[in-house]
């Protein structure tokens, strides 16, 4: 009987994935957005648009940002957007690449296979867009540090189940929170708020089928493994906060390098943002059992905890 009780679980289990899975391909059919047609490439820039809501600037609330003119605080808004539009699409790419090799001669005909290519599809979509967004805000390619391109390099390559499904949740959830607050915000450029607006209405999706997966994974799974996991989870997530806003923003919004990152560095205001914008993802890790000492640590010193 025991085994029996058990092949009803698991397969009570594919049925509710599958029904899951197929719900987003149905949302995915009726709800999503062509970039190209949706989003005002044509008008030019007005520089006296931000690119983000001010509040969310890494300088927000020192005394530099007091210091600065109006055309200043712009500027770094828009720069800092494209830095934070440049590190999506280098997790993005992390992101197709596990979710390809996690989905790799798996069936068709599941519904989960469905969904994974056509989240795939749906994040080549959103890589162009912040490219072309990125470009429209006049901003150089922004890219993260060579250690942490290495090490995307290689967690890409060996991370697996719900370390990978996890990490994606991460990125996702702290861009959904920030983008929320921007395309609301009727100072930043309009395009930017509609990048935005296709971006969180799309990712909501990708977001529940992490979770979902994230959970399926780990069911059943040891103390050691949840530790391991957690761990691993959590230095991604701090390579990935990290990188979001690229030290060269500062110069390329006339601002003096030094000073800046001295004070971003101290800025209790930016962090309590970041920490807010976790809450509820840290819930969920702590739920699942991926939020351990050793890696609520890390996200202090990422300042998400």
């Amino acid at each position: 009987m025991a085994g029996t009780d058990t092949q009803i679980s698991v397969d009570a289990e594919r049925s509710d994935r599958d029904v899951m899975a197929r719900r987003l391909l149905d949302s995915s059919e009726t709800l999503s957005y062509d970039p190209v047609e949706e989003v005002d490439w044509e008008t030019p820039l007005d520089t006296g648009d931000h690119g983000a809501s001010p509040e969310w600037s890494t300088l927000y609330g020192t005394s530099y940002w007091g210091d600065m003119t109006l055309d200043q605080q712009r500027e770094l808004t828009r720069q800092e957007a494209a830095s934070v539009a440049s590190t999506g699409i280098w997790f993005e790419m992390i992101l197709q690449q596990m979710v390809l090799r996690d989905f790799y001669a798996k069936d068709p005909t599941d519904p989960a296979f469905q969904w994974a290519l056509t989240e795939i599809a749906d994040e080549c979509r959103h890589s162009i867009m912040f490219a072309r967004g990125a470009a429209k805000l006049r901003a150089p390619a922004y890219r993260p540090r060579r250690v942490v391109v290495e090490l995307g390099r290689v967690f890409k390559t060996v991370a697996f189940g719900e370390a990978a499904y996890a990490a994606i949740l991460v990125a996702e959830e702290v861009l959904d929170v920030m983008q929320r607050d921007w395309m609301r915000d009727e100072r930043v450029a309009p395009f930017v708020r509609t990048i935005n607006n296709i971006h969180v209405v799309e990712e909501s999706r990708h977001m529940k089928f992490a979770r979902e997966e994230t959970r399926e994974r780990l069911a059943g799974a040891g103390w050691f493994r949840k530790q391991i996991n957690a761990l691993v989870v959590s230095i991604a997530s701090y390579a990935i906060v990290t990188s979001m806003v690229n030290k060269s923003v500062y110069a390329n919004a006339g601002l003096d390098t030094k000073r800046a990152v001295r004070e971003a560095k101290r800025n209790e205001h930016h962090k309590s943002m970041l920490r807010s914008s976790c809450a509820g993802l840290m819930e969920f890790l702590d739920s699942v059992g991926l939020l351990t000492k050793a890696s609520s640590r890390i996200y202090k010193r990422a300042n998400l905890i």
